[in-house]
């Protein structure tokens, strides 16, 4: 019952650690562990103060021994709709495992491991959910997995066992070398983690919205605030609405235009959402063919999310909030980052600097001393609203002609080639196997011009490989002669050769169960038996197999004969294909079927047996179509079969 130890994580969170590595195995203290998540604070600090998250940002905390989980640094993110907020916390770790050798990252959701799931087409076979608890974990910047001995290497723990985080750690300590991941897995999840941190940015979104000043001042002094008011909006219920008949807070007349910076996921939250306000509101929408009409609709719903957040907060607090500068943390916090550069040479009070300060205030609100300063998002702004400067909307007007111009939302689209491309990138091994199996098969000219006309002729060079009916037949073939087990048959996609290795044992134990002969283990005794004896239990023995042999031979055409016999009285034989070459002596390359032939003009009343050679290619490629065309288009056995060979047929064409 393993897996009631094992710690159960909310869905749609997830659960890190940093644990520190000691050669001399000395203990951790917490003042080290403590310094620790400072320094990896502030060293990242450019890029989790930009970064805008789902629900909760990344945070490090010192967690004392318990449960056998040693001492370490760790925390939780929930990031719920957003699984990008997952992989770049996973981007973070192997950045934070690479700076700081001396650490190891263990790092789960409710899926568990997912970064085997990523990775799942280059695991071992020893390696599943579990015997993977306690062995995955990120060290100096890769994946490491704890092996399991063998006759070359003895580090590592039996599949069979569950090595406790101090062993597992302790072994990652000992042998880095030999625990790190295979090549083909450090891939799979480098594929999965491209683009970072490029892409902090490429994932945010700019629209033009008509919004409230107030919330126009809030946005601009804390952009992660959109994130709350989005989730607000877009989860609300009937209770939340009440609040938005009449604006007391954000009033509708006050409406500026201004650019708002949300991630592609919030973004395509608010704008999917069908949603008319109340008449009591105040806001009215302009027609649609007006050409800001969509500013005017992500301003509406954009209001009343914070609207929402600050109709939560019941008894505002009367007691004005200690300063930062009071934090004994914060000084330390401060002078880390003008050593790192935070502050990129602006001037102390300069419009730059104070927005870099009150970004770092924020970040170390929410990531290092987020236990004393828990504010609601509701509470935050109202906080914002009463220490900050008054509303000039005649500044916020002027500034309507100034703004950056939106970002297209075409990538919202998607075209039917956009998802196969898609698809096709996530089974990319599968595409490449069946490329090489049509290539044999499938001439292409060769067309000379631009890049663009490279990329064409790939394509169709690509779609032509998908199409092979000989790739299909072939593919089919192979995956019929791929070893199954209890647990699932394995798609044989992987195209290249594979090294022959034959192992005498396996071979030999194999032989005795098919002949089920029971091999009794010899003690020092047994050695000293005269030949002859040994001679005698040989002869007695391969005796044996033979009549075994002869029998099981036997038994098998008794059964062949009677499936002909039931198959002379049934129509089954006209479903199938035969070759046009009418043979009366079995042909050992392709399987034959008795067919009926109609009586003879002798008034014989027996049929003459005529015995056909099938065409298995011809057959199979023709009951593949059929199960195709049934699909209608839809997902089906035919199609995720044919899907996961890597083999991809166009859509049938024909009516009939």
């Amino acid at each position: 019952m393993d897996f009631l130890q094992r710690t159960v994580v909310v869905e749609d969170m997830v659960q890190y650690k940093l644990f520190l590595l000691q050669p001399d195995g000395s203990d951790v203290t917490e003042e080290r562990l403590t310094h620790l998540a400072e320094e990896i604070l502030v060293k990242f600090a450019p890029l989790l103060v930009q970064y805008i998250w789902q629900n909760q940002p990344f945070n490090l905390t010192y967690h004392s021994e318990k449960g056998g989980v040693p001492a370490h640094i760790g925390g939780s993110t929930q990031f719920g709709e957003n699984v990008e907020d997952e992989w770049f916390i996973v981007y973070l770790l192997l950045q934070i495992t690479e700076a700081f050798p001396e650490l190891a990252a263990r790092v789960e959701d409710n899926d568990g491991e997912f970064l085997l799931i990523e990775a799942a087409d280059y695991l071992p076979k020893w390696l599943n959910p579990d015997s993977s608890q306690n062995r995955v974990f990120l060290h100096r910047g890769e994946v490491h997995i704890l092996p399991c001995p063998s006759k070359f290497s003895t580090v590592g723990f039996s599949k069979d066992v569950v090595p406790s985080l101090s062993q597992a750690l302790a072994e990652l300590c000992s042998h880095p070398h030999v625990c790190q991941a295979s090549p083909k897995i450090c891939s799979a999840l480098k594929k999965r983690l491209k683009g970072y941190p490029e892409k902090i940015k490429t994932g945010l979104h700019q629209a033009h919205c008509f919004i409230p000043a107030g919330i126009a001042m809030v946005l601009a002094q804390r952009p992660q605030l959109v994130a709350h008011a989005v989730s607000a909006f877009y989860l609300r219920d009937p209770v939340d609405l009440q609040a938005c008949r009449s604006f007391k807070i954000f009033s509708p007349e006050t409406r500026v235009l201004t650019s708002v910076t949300f991630t592609r996921c919030l973004y395509a939250q608010l704008l999917q959402q069908q949603f008319t306000s109340d008449r009591r509101s105040g806001f009215t929408l302009p027609p649609h063919s007006h050409p800001q009409y969509r500013a005017h609709e992500l301003g509406m719903k954009l209001a009343h999310g914070f609207e929402i957040l600050c109709s939560r907060v019941r008894l505002p607090s009367s007691e004005p909030d200690a300063p930062i500068s009071c934090n004994p943390q914060w000084k330390r916090f401060l002078e880390s980052l003008k050593k790192n550069d935070y502050f990129q040479g602006e001037l102390e009070g300069s419009t730059r600097y104070r927005e870099l300060m009150r970004s770092a205030e924020h970040f170390f609100k929410q990531s290092v001393a987020f236990e004393s300063s828990a504010l609601s998002p509701g509470e935050e702004i109202l906080l914002l609203m009463q220490n900050g400067h008054p509303l000039n909307l005649e500044e916020l007007k002027e500034r309507e002609q100034q703004l950056p111009q939106e970002d297209d939302d075409s990538w919202l689209e998607i075209t039917a080639q956009d998802l196969d491309h898609l698809l096709q990138e996530r089974t990319g091994g599968r595409a490449d196997a069946a490329s090489q199996n049509c290539s044999l098969t499938q001439p292409t000219q060769q067309l000379e011009g631009t890049e663009e006309r490279k990329g064409e002729m790939e394509h169709i060079k690509n779609e032509e490989c998908g199409y092979s009916l000989i790739a299909v037949s072939q593919g089919m073939k192979k995956f019929l002669d791929t070893m199954s087990s209890h647990e699932g048959a394995e798609v044989p996609w992987d195209g290249s050769r594979q090294s022959f290795n034959f192992d005498p044992n396996s071979m030999a134990s194999a032989l005795e169960r098919l002949l089920g002969n029971e091999m009794e283990e010899l003690d020092s005794d047994d050695l000293d038996d005269d030949d002859e004896s040994d001679k005698e239990r040989e002869e007695e023995t391969s005796g044996d197999t033979e009549q075994n042999g002869t029998e099981t031979l036997n038994d098998l055409r008794s059964y062949m004969d009677q499936m002909d016999e039931e198959l002379m009285s049934t129509k089954i034989g006209q479903s199938f294909t035969v070759t046009n070459s009418k043979k009366t002596d079995l042909d050992n390359s392709s399987p034959h079927l008795p067919v009926n032939s109609p009586p003879t003009q002798g008034g014989s009343e027996q049929n003459e047996e005529e015995i056909r050679p099938l065409d298995l290619d011809v057959n199979l490629v023709t009951n593949l179509l059929e199960s195709l065309s049934c699909q209608a288009g839809l997902a089906g056995p035919a199609s995720n079969l044919l899907q996961s060979l890597g083999i991809n047929l166009p859509a049938n064409s024909d009516p009939s």
